[in-house]
């Protein structure tokens, strides 16, 4: 009731005809249209607004307390319209100057100050809706500025401000040239504040925030009610967390940090990192996030604390975290352990025993019960493969001896513990980005590298990794995907990868964020990247809501009659750890017999099928069955990857190349009887109760079942079409190489060092510097090099080297086959001519160099302070009159002064 009343009493002050507070004394009437729309809204009142404004600020210069914000001066001129550079002119260079009495010297300012409205909000959901809609329509500065019990204040604002010098009362330092040009850019500010203005007012007229919603439709949400039959689970929208507090937000503007759930209180625990308030840099702060309230609380500020790091790592075990190596400067890499005592909000060093622990950051750690495990990471330029389990109860260290299918030495990965497993994702190897996922049995010490169905993620370092009921999580990394913004979901009882869109407002960047689970929500804290040219970029806290997630129906298995079957749980969701195949209730035996001799059609035009051997046949099933089937196919061998998969019946069908294996599988099951040792009784001769097989526990007597019950036909192939089996270059490389070792008497480690990716600079092949590394090869390279050029339909082939680390970042990249360096590359367009050998060039940002160069520059000036040999300057150069360029090299200024 106190929000209402404050409301009534606010409007009927703007309803009367009595001056307000402001100089002015009235509302500015730019935002009128605003400022009614916000009033008419039951959640929210305008307690103080200006539309934007143009002013010259007659400030004192001498202040008796310097150290105080400046206080008192006076406007003399104000304008919430495009001012007239003319009035401006006149005013500071007046014909007459007239001062009847001296007054103190004050100093002269010209702003711009943009829109800035604060609003009170009837509750903090309000309020975060509100920010969130003010951020989408460009209003970044927008945040909650008060949240406390009695008043919840948001202030909307953006930070396209201009604040220039002009002198001071006494003498004006500039001219009047000057002044009409500050006034223009000054007008340029104020349309583009008015601008994006209007898209706030049409977004607050549009959005969701128009009406709250009841209590039994937010709760129905909340569930992802599956009775709803337009939900679209194939995509989750990604909300900005609001923080309360100016500064607040941006002390979780960071990467390279670490993240605990702390599940009882449904907060998030922070620590480290780069970025931060003000001067982005490594950071040793502890901090507690609530996601549903938006507060931050900074805990473990007390000296000792750790050193500033980033690429560290924090697993939380009972009350305490326990933080792990990081670096604390480019030459200084960690391997200590901090443990923070969140009950006594303590920070302490551990003195660890045990085995040797090496320095490392960017290493992954998860905790199962007591003891912390540890794999790979970076030490300078030494990648680890080592793996490291550290006993929190007496503080040891111990390296373990592991068994298994053991992975490779990495950095940048993740890895998190479900049960007496770790799962294990990603990194990079040094040389590419690795994709590969792989299980550690805590009990039997074993690795596994796990085979799963699906699509899985593409290759990636620098993600983050979750686990959530029964779903194995991975989100963002490097490289980032330019399209959409996806989540990749492993079932871990069927083993099968699912994709979701993330339906974000903006373009985050989840690279070296965290993600952790609080209830059913996924909180994702900091992420971004820092170019040396364009500066950094940080996401904001983002949450998704998880649920929707549990109504899928994907894996449950068809009945006889289509139906999709699973176990409901009292919560009234569906899927489970019990969730199973359904298969049909057998009376008996003889049933089953009858069942397993699987009644496919085995349809051969005209004839009968035991008269006529065909070389090719297709399994058909109807398009909803297609995914389970395929699946069932590759993990038996049973799907033929030399032909092709088809549609029949306008896409109503789908066909699966089968291969010789499953015919006779097929043909044994058809032709012979079994033993009925060889069926699993417990699940195919009780009635189904739900606690059934998993899709890589099945036999190939119970997947052909499976098959039957989906209906599926055995056709011959009426359209053989087989895949050319052409060599990849890399297997034509491999081979050859292979065959030189072999005659010359030479290791097969050797091989060990061919690439598996290169880069084409016009028509020169370039070999990576992580290849060919052992001087073996230069002993051969008269016999090797022709090979490798052979094999990769290339008359000139070159191995880079690494980059001089001169003033001048001179190549090193040598050529192994042709003449010369000099090349002809096109990107985008552009055809740069250059030697290779003596000039680098950068693959990288190829996106971004397509984006500057369909930039409108036209009448624009734009200074280049690092244009190389025109990577950005040449794309301008079709927009722009003039570019300045500080060029950093001799040969950069010969090839980049020839262009000008």
């Amino acid at each position: 009731m106190e929000f209402e009343k404050r409301k009534a009493a606010t409007l009927a002050s703007l309803a009367s005809s009595d001056t307000d507070k402001s100089p002015k004394g009235t509302l500015d009437t730019p935002i009128l249209p605003l400022i009614n729309t916000l009033n008419n809204h039951p959640c929210y009142f305008t307690t103080s607004s200006c539309s934007g404004r143009i002013s010259i600020l007659s400030q004192p210069i001498h202040q008796t307390q310097p150290n105080k914000k400046s206080k008192g001066g006076s406007w003399l001129f104000v304008s919430h319209d495009p001012a007239d550079p003319d009035s401006l002119i006149s005013l500071l260079f007046p014909d007459s100057p007239t001062r009847p009495e001296p007054e103190p010297e004050s100093e002269l300012v010209l702003r711009f100050e943009p829109l800035i409205v604060a609003v009170e909000c009837k509750d903090l959901a309000s309020a975060q809706s509100l920010v969130s809609t003010a951020r989408s329509a460009g209003f970044r500065e927008s945040g909650i500025t008060n949240a406390n019990n009695k008043r919840v204040i948001v202030a909307i604002r953006c930070s396209i401000r201009l604040e220039v010098p002009l002198g001071t009362t006494e003498s004006v330092m500039v001219s009047p040239e000057f002044v009409r040009y500050l006034v223009r850019v000054a007008n340029e500010k104020m349309e583009a504040n008015r601008i994006r203005t209007q898209g706030f007012l049409r977004a607050l007229q549009n959005a969701d925030v128009a009406e709250p919603e009841s209590e039994s439709e937010s709760e129905s949400e909340a569930r992802g009610d599956e009775d709803d039959e337009h939900s679209d689970l194939s995509v989750l929208r990604v909300v900005p967390i609001v923080v309360s507090g100016e500064e607040a937000a941006e002390k979780l503007y960071l990467w390279g940090h670490s993240a605990c759930s702390l599940a009882s209180e449904k907060k998030v625990l922070v620590f480290g990192g780069f970025g931060g308030v003000g001067r982005h840099a490594r950071r040793n702060e502890a901090l507690v996030l609530d996601p549903y309230c938006g507060t931050l609380e900074v805990i473990g500020s007390v000296e000792p604390s750790p050193s500033p790091r980033l690429g560290h790592s924090c697993c939380l075990v009972g009350d305490c975290a326990f933080v792990i190596g990081g670096r604390g400067d480019p030459v200084n890499v960690l391997g200590d352990v901090w443990v923070l005592n969140r009950a006594k909000s303590e920070w302490r060093l551990a003195e660890c025993s045990g085995s040797v622990f090496p320095p490392r950051h960017r290493h992954a750690a998860a905790a199962v019960g007591s003891k912390i495990y540890v794999f790979g990471g970076l030490d300078n330029d030494s990648i680890s493969s080592s793996f490291h389990i550290l006993d929190t109860v007496n503080l040891q260290w111990e390296e373990l001896e592991v068994g298994g299918e053991q992975p490779c030495a990495r950095h940048s990965h993740s890895m998190v513990a479900y049960g007496c497993k770790l799962f294990m994702f990603g990194g990079y190897d040094g040389d590419k980005a690795l994709g590969d996922l792989y299980s550690f049995d805590v009990q039997t010490c074993q690795w596994k590298k796990e085979k799963t169905a699906g699509r899985g993620p593409h290759a990636r370092f620098s993600h983050s990794m979750f686990v959530y009921k029964d779903y194995l999580g991975v989100i963002g990394g490097c490289p980032v995907r330019q399209h959409c913004q996806e989540l990749a979901l492993l079932d871990l009882r069927l083993q099968v990868w699912k994709h979701v869109t993330l339906d974000s407002v903006g373009k985050d960047l989840f690279v070296r964020s965290t993600a952790n689970v609080i209830g059913d929500d996924l909180v994702l804290i900091g992420g971004g990247a820092s170019c040396y040219a364009f500066g950094t970029k940080f996401s904001e806290p983002m949450k998704i809501n998880l649920l929707p997630l549990m109504t899928s129906n994907e894996n449950f298995m068809p009945s006889k009659n289509g139906d999709v079957h699973g176990t409901r749980r009292n919560d009234g969701v569906i899927g489970n750890k019990n969730d199973s195949f359904q298969h049909p209730q057998i009376e008996n035996l003889q049933t089953l017999k009858e069942d397993l001799d699987l009644n496919f059609d085995s349809e051969l035009p005209g004839m009968n099928g035991s008269q006529m051997i065909a070389s090719h046949w297709v399994l058909q099933l109807e398009r909803k069955y297609a995914k389970l089937g395929k699946d069932i196919l590759k993990k038996f061998g049973w799907l033929d990857l030399e032909r092709k998969v088809y549609s029949r019946e306008d896409g109503k069908h789908i066909c699966f190349p089968v291969t010789k294996k499953f015919c006779g599988v097929f043909h044994e099951r058809q032709h012979h009887l079994f033993d009925a040792s060889e069926l699993d009784n417990d699940h195919l001769l009780k009635p189904f109760t739900g606690k059934g097989l998993l899709l890589n526990e099945i036999s190939s007597l119970e997947a052909l079942n499976i098959l039957k019950e989906c209906g599926a036909t055995k056709l011959v192939d009426e359209v053989v079409e087989v895949k050319r089996a052409a060599k990849s270059p890399l297997k034509v490389m491999g081979e050859a190489v292979a065959s030189l070792i072999k005659n010359r008497g030479l290791s097969e480690q050797l091989l060990e060092e061919l690439p598996t990716r290169w880069e084409r600079l016009g028509d020169i092949v370039v070999l990576p510097v992580t290849s060919f590394k052992d001087p073996v090869w230069d002993s051969i390279g008269a016999e090797v090099w022709p090979i490798i050029a052979k094999s990769l339909n290339t008359n000139r082939l070159a191995r880079q080297g690494r980059v001089a680390p001169t003033g001048t970042r001179d190549s090193t990249l040598e050529i192994l086959v042709g003449d010369n360096g000099w090349v002809d590359h096109r990107e985008n367009g552009i055809l740069y001519s250059f030697n290779a050998t003596k000039c680098m060039f950068s693959w990288g940002n190829l996106s971004e160099k397509l984006r500057m160069g369909h930039l409108d520059c036209k009448d624009e000036v734009i200074v280049d302070l690092f244009a190389g040999i025109g990577y950005f300057v040449l794309p301008f150069l079709v927009r722009v009159l003039l570019i300045v360029s500080v060029l950093v090299s001799f040969q950069q200024v010969r090839v980049a002064g020839s262009l000008l």
